[in-house]
């Protein structure tokens, strides 16, 4: 095992001359907005020469683990990075605020491989191969949705790895008491109870197909007031807890649903696209056989309750992600301690 340090840095913006890709946002394929994502403009410096990058057995070379500038994202990356250093590699960590950015690199080769949510990966490649107005070829079915998107991550010059149980999508919540006094725990049985709610979510929601249209269309739900106080933000969840909405749009990682007395309701229905975790490399990189099995190791253990539950360490407790990045590696039996 090496003890390289990560190095983390942000992709710069000079990068996005060069773009070929559309950006879309992760959760909602369909939104312009990563959901939880840092603003602002990324600066840094450039990424190692790709050229170095993997091609020998046993994990050795240079390589450079790209992807998005927020929590969950950032904890993945330091995942990937701390997967690759215990397999003997030397890992850069760059990051950027835009999918733009580093969708861009990644086919460039001056990334070696991201994290990235399958259905809206998919959605992004979908537009740039096949035009901004394409119909959509995710589902919610992940082996679908993989399917897919690995058949236009080819025509990109991609190539995509096992995805993880994992899923980062958008869900709804309830208040605990009301889903255990009436024995709910899926959209489908809340409808059945409660038919006609007031929905604290985006202002965008109602004109979304895996928001409002989706609740109304496929479980049969009549929204009747839409209280617009963002995504999963403080206050919606509170008008839920204060009685003023009886349902919230949050994300499934979302860990501090618990702690504001809230339960997600399972989409039974799979109105939500499948966006599990899943890696997504440049070509050149994943002809390196020891890479690809390093980042495979994942698929088999990270759950959405985990993510769920590193990104609440980050957020809430104040803890760095490559620290619990590690912690959780380490607890799992994939790298040394």
């Amino acid at each position: 095992m090496t003890s390289t340090t990560l190095r983390r840095a942000l992709l710069p913006v000079a990068l996005v001359a060069s773009l070929g890709l559309a950006a879309c946002g992760s959760g909602d394929p369909l939104a312009e907005t990563e959901p939880g994502s840092a603003g602002g403009a990324a600066t840094g410096d450039a990424s190692p020469d790709p050229a170095a990058s993997g091609g020998a057995a046993g994990g050795s070379g240079s390589i450079t683990v790209g992807g998005a500038n927020f929590t969950e994202m950032q904890v993945m990356e330091e995942m990937y990075g701390a997967l690759l250093t215990d397999a003997g590699y030397e890992v850069e960590i760059v990051a950027s605020d835009s999918r733009e950015i580093y969708g861009q690199a990644l086919v460039d080769g001056d990334i070696d491989v991201v994290p990235e949510y399958a259905a809206t990966m998919a959605e992004f490649l979908n537009r740039e191969v096949n035009g901004a107005e394409a119909p959509v070829v995710a589902t919610g079915d992940v082996t679908e949705t993989v399917e897919a998107l690995r058949g236009l991550a080819e025509q990109q010059g991609l190539v995509v790895a096992e995805p993880a149980e994992a899923s980062s999508q958008n869900g709804f919540a309830v208040l605990e008491s009301v889903a255990s006094e009436n024995d709910v725990a899926t959209l489908t049985d809340f409808a059945a109870v409660q038919p006609e709610i007031v929905l604290a979510a985006t202002e965008e929601c109602p004109t979304r197909p895996f928001c409002q249209i989706g609740l109304e269309e496929t479980y049969g739900f009549t929204v009747s007031s839409l209280l617009p106080l963002g995504y999963g933000s403080p206050q919606a969840k509170q008008a839920v807890v204060a009685g003023e909405a009886d349902m919230v749009l949050v994300g499934t990682t979302d860990a501090t649903l618990e702690a504001d007395g809230l339960v997600l309701l399972e989409d039974d229905q799979a109105l939500q696209l499948a966006d599990n975790l899943v890696p997504v490399l440049n070509a050149t990189s994943a002809e390196d056989t020891t890479l690809v099995e390093t980042l495979d190791s994942l698929a088999d253990v990270l759950t959405t309750e985990d993510l769920a539950e590193l990104n609440r360490r980050v957020d809430a407790d104040r803890e760095l992600p490559a620290d619990v990045a590690r912690d959780y590696l380490v607890e799992q039996g994939l790298i040394e301690g």
